[in-house]
């Protein structure tokens, strides 16, 4: 198979698309990066351009940031990530747009509390798909804006568009 990409023009700078290409031309998403993201995708040697790949990803991802979009279709790439990190990503798929839950809400919900709860920041950190799936959403137990692979600004930026910020940093 071969790894496509694209890149979007975004008020959080340019995004990069990836996914591998499937017979037939599918092309679920693997990957979706922020400029300067810690863990960011980058286009390697071999990887093949194919902005219409992506053309859907990017509708949607226009209307979201025009706020004319609050949920995601899109389809994901299968096998990304450990079971345990699919668990999280999953409860993240489920924050509605617009609300935010603490990390311990989510550990909760994934039936990993306690310590588990940096296991759970560990592996929202590792969301592969930033804003399509909204780790942005997930905030400290006092409200306080915690850790986001895109930087701290970018996600104020988008708690901001969605009218969910109650607290400051």
């Amino acid at each position: 198979m071969t790894t496509v990409y694209a890149k979007v023009g975004s008020p959080l700078g340019e995004l990069l698309l990836a996914g591998e290409e499937r017979p037939g031309g599918e092309v679920p998403l693997a990957s979706l990066s922020l400029p300067g993201q810690k863990g960011a995708a980058i286009v390697r040697d071999g990887w093949r351009q194919a902005p219409g790949a992506f053309a859907p990803v990017a509708e949607q991802l226009a209307a979201y940031f025009e706020g004319r979009l609050t949920r995601f279709d899109v389809v994901y790439a299968d096998g990304v990530g450990t079971e345990f990190q699919r668990r999280v990503w999953g409860a993240l798929d489920a924050i509605p747009y617009g609300e935010t839950v603490s990390y311990g809400q989510i550990a909760a919900q994934v039936g990993s509390s306690g310590a588990g709860v940096r296991a759970v920041g560990t592996a929202i950190g590792r969301n592969p798909l930033l804003v399509v799936r909204p780790c942005h959403r997930v905030i400290g137990a006092d409200g306080a804006l915690r850790g986001y692979a895109g930087g701290l600004d970018r996600k104020e930026r988008l708690l901001g568009l969605e009218g969910a910020l109650a607290v400051r940093r």
